[in-house]
């Protein structure tokens, strides 16, 4: 069974719960932008259940392997696939949904980890989140869910994996082509990795100070 947008949190409603925790404005990274509680989500489970206008699969750079979203898309959207001639590292490319629930399937090319060459492993990742997000807003997707990149098989360490990720996002939704996207949704699949979201969010989307989640701009 699906799962549509209205049952997929927003931060506003994390808060409200007392799921994230308000942070002390010393430490938050970003001003309080209270708007954005309502576009951005925090979802932990299965990212191809997802009824939105595209899900974003961590790729290789063939773009041929037939894993999960692969799986529940069909065939179709391999064949698809294999017209794209693969992808490079930190780039990305659309295709249709098939199957999913999801309209498109942005598929991105996240770096395998090495510590001896952190720099450039963080602008390859980062490259990642922002050009899934510049390609969700040309192809006029207002929904984008991410899975953690790289953070599997290629792994890069979660925290360091999710600073980048958050940043890269609050800097694009402040931007003025950020403001076309209504929902920006990070997916989690394990309690480890929902934990570094609940307690990394409040740094980068934080409350006004002394006010709850209802508070408005």
């Amino acid at each position: 069974m699906s799962v549509p947008l209205s049952k997929i949190p927003t931060l506003r409603e994390l808060y409200k719960a007392g799921v994230l925790k308000g942070t002390e404005a010393a430490k938050a990274r970003y001003p309080p932008k209270q708007a954005l509680l309502d576009r951005v989500s925090l979802y932990q489970g299965d990212i191809t259940k997802l009824d939105v206008d595209t899900i974003v699969n961590a790729a290789n750079r063939s773009l041929l392997v037939d894993g999960a979203i692969h799986a529940a898309a069909g065939r179709s959207l391999l064949e698809e696939c294999r017209k794209l001639n693969g992808c490079h590292t930190g780039d990305a490319k659309i295709t249709k949904g098939y199957n999913l629930p999801a309209r498109h399937v942005i598929h991105t090319v996240g770096p395998v980890y090495s510590s001896s060459n952190v720099e450039t492993k963080a602008q390859q990742l980062a490259s990642c989140y922002r050009t899934s997000l510049q390609l969700a807003v040309k192809n006029s997707l207002k929904h984008i869910a991410f899975p953690s990149i790289s953070t599997g098989i290629y792994g890069y360490p979660i925290q360091d994996a999710t600073h980048i990720a958050l940043d890269v996002v609050r800097q694009f939704l402040d931007s003025p082509d950020g403001e076309k996207l209504e929902r920006t949704v990070f997916v989690v699949w394990s309690d480890e990795d929902k934990r570094v979201y609940e307690n990394l969010i409040p740094l980068y989307f934080p409350l006004v100070p002394d006010e709850g989640a209802t508070a408005a701009d």
